[in-house]
């Protein structure tokens, strides 16, 4: 385990998550190229739900935690689909 800090806090002070499992809707952003080489790049997102895993966190950020939790379904996730509870991520 690498010990975690943050470098200066913001609105909500230092805080630190418990490692968990839980499922929930989550986001994958995926870069579509349109083809030819002056096109632009589109981001296209898809979601979908299964158990997945949150190893321990401990950071800081200018919104409540309130606002954390309530929110926490709407970010995006990175875990491995082959073992999404298992995930270092």
């Amino acid at each position: 385990m690498v010990a975690q800090r943050t470098e200066g806090e913001g609105a909500e002070a230092e805080h630190t998550h418990d490692n968990r499992m839980h499922a929930h809707d989550h986001y994958h952003v995926s870069h579509h190229h349109g083809g030819g080489l002056m096109s632009e790049w589109q981001h296209r997102t898809y979601w979908h739900t299964h158990d997945h895993n949150h190893n321990a966190l401990t950071h800081s950020h200018d919104y409540s935690a309130a606002q954390e939790e309530a929110e926490h379904g709407k970010e995006s996730h990175i875990h491995d689909h082959a073992a999404p509870t298992q995930s270092p991520a």
